[in-house]
């Protein structure tokens, strides 16, 4: 029973492509386990959704993922994990896991004159700014809602100029605070480093909290003995809105094009995924 509990994939989730950072890392970490990503394009952003919503997304998620029979959840978006994580983590059986800690661990490590750049939901959830005064209450943190880098991405406008006006109106902020780190609060926003980079001082640390949570997924597998030691079988792409729109998007990121599965978001709640 505990070969087979092993050989079951991680599961992880976003509201797009978001959440290919975190399977990146999962690759390079991880590379014997098997991967279940689920991607709620049909409802994206999740950034401008109230609580409630995020809180039922999250909710629905999780459970069809449970039924697909993954051992772990990885919630590879960071308005899930300020607004959901604490609330509906007790009602599974499995370990959830989200970025907040681990990010916030990750960037008290590096300075302390910390920004982050976030979604405006997570933004104002502060969970951030508690995460990282929890790590090191003499820390200075301030953060930035970010309301349109997650459809700027999604709709792969990188190199649009467009896109650098907004990212210097954002920083902007952050620059005149003096920050020396700088923490990715979006699984979307390690894909604008050269961009962010351009405008900020050389000096300032980059903290992807991606790298962090899949150091504790991993830690935590090897302590629940959960680790696969059997190859890793291909991973499972669904998401909810266009396989097409969301497989081309992916190429560029993955270095691949992905198979993915379209599923109406009343199937997937209704019915598990084949794990073949």
């Amino acid at each position: 029973m505990i070969v087979e509990t092993r050989q079951k994939r991680i599961g992880i989730f976003d509201s797009g492509i978001g959440g290919l950072t975190v399977l990146r890392e999962l690759y390079r970490q991880l590379p014997s386990e098997s991967i279940l990503y689920f991607g709620d394009t049909a409802r994206l952003p999740y950034g401008t959704r109230t609580s409630k919503e995020i809180v039922q997304f999250v909710d629905e998620i999780i459970e069809w993922l449970v039924k697909s029979g993954v051992k772990m959840v990885l919630m590879a978006c960071n308005t899930s994990s300020a607004l959901a994580l604490e609330k509906i983590k007790s009602k599974f059986d499995i370990p959830i896991l989200g970025l907040i800690v681990p990010g916030a661990n990750a960037a008290v490590e590096l300075g302390t004159r910390i920004g982050v750049i976030a979604t405006p939901a997570t933004a104002a959830s502060n969970a951030y700014r508690r995460a990282i005064l929890e790590a090191n209450a003499s820390a200075k943190v301030w953060q930035v809602g970010c309301p349109y880098f997650v459809p700027l991405i999604e709709q792969n406008q990188l190199h649009n100029p467009y896109t650098y006006q907004i990212a210097e109106e954002y920083l902007m902020p952050l620059i005149q605070q003096k920050i020396d780190t700088l923490v990715y609060g979006c699984t979307h926003y390690p894909y604008l480093e050269p961009i962010l980079r351009s405008f900020l001082p050389r000096n300032v640390n980059f903290v992807d909290p991606a790298v962090s949570l899949v150091k504790v997924a991993a830690k935590k597998l090897e302590i629940m003995n959960l680790q696969n030691y059997e190859k890793a079988k291909p991973t499972k792409f669904v998401v909810s809105g266009s396989a097409q729109k969301f497989a081309e998007l992916s190429l560029q990121w993955l270095g691949y094009k992905p198979i993915v599965q379209s599923v109406s978001f009343s199937t997937v709640l209704d019915k598990p995924i084949s794990m073949a």
